[in-house]
C-alpha cells in the first residue's frame, strides 16, 4: 500500500490540468478529492480573478471542478489554482494621452484660480475685508 502512495505522488505534475470532487470546505479553501485518489487543495485565493469573501459562493460539496496545479510541496501536498484557467479580466489602461491632456487641463484651472486669488488679495477695491466689530 505504502509503494501505491509513493507511485500516486507523481501522478501530477506543476501545470497539469486536473479534475476531482469537492470533499471539503474550510473558510480559507476547499479539499478536492483528484481522480488519482490524491487529496489536494485550492486557496480561496485561487478561486477567483475577483474577490471572493466565502468559498461557499463559489464551490459546494460534491461539486466535480477541473483547476490547475500550482505547486507540489516538500511533503507531497498539492495545491490547485480554478483562477488559473479562467482568463484573467483585463481592464483597459489609461492612455499616456488622455493623462496628459488632463494634467494639463488641471494645470491650466489651478493656475486660473491662483491668478484669480491673486488678484482679489492685490485689488481691495474688488473685495472689502471685513473687520470683526465688537
Amino acid at each position: 500500500m505504502a509503494e501505491e502512495k509513493s507511485t500516486d505522488v507523481v501522478a501530477v505534475n506543476v501545470g497539469d490540468e486536473v479534475a476531482g470532487t469537492v470533499e471539503h470546505i474550510a473558510p480559507y479553501g476547499a479539499f478536492v478529492r483528484l481522480e488519482t485518489g490524491q487529496k489536494a487543495m485550492i486557496h480561496i485565493s485561487e478561486l477567483s480573478h475577483g474577490f471572493v469573501k466565502k468559498v461557499e459562493d463559489v464551490l459546494e460539496l460534491g461539486q466535480t471542478v477541473r483547476a490547475k496545479v500550482i505547486k507540489i510541496d516538500e511533503r507531497g501536498r498539492i495545491d490547485l489554482s480554478l483562477k488559473a484557467m479562467q482568463p484573467k479580466e483585463v481592464r483597459p489602461q489609461p492612455k499616456t494621452e488622455d493623462f496628459e491632456k488632463r494634467l494639463s487641463q488641471f494645470l491650466k484651472q489651478s493656475d486660473e484660480k491662483i491668478a484669480d486669488l491673486n488678484s482679489k488679495m492685490k485689488n481691495p477695491k474688488g473685495t472689502k475685508k471685513r473687520v470683526g466689530k465688537k
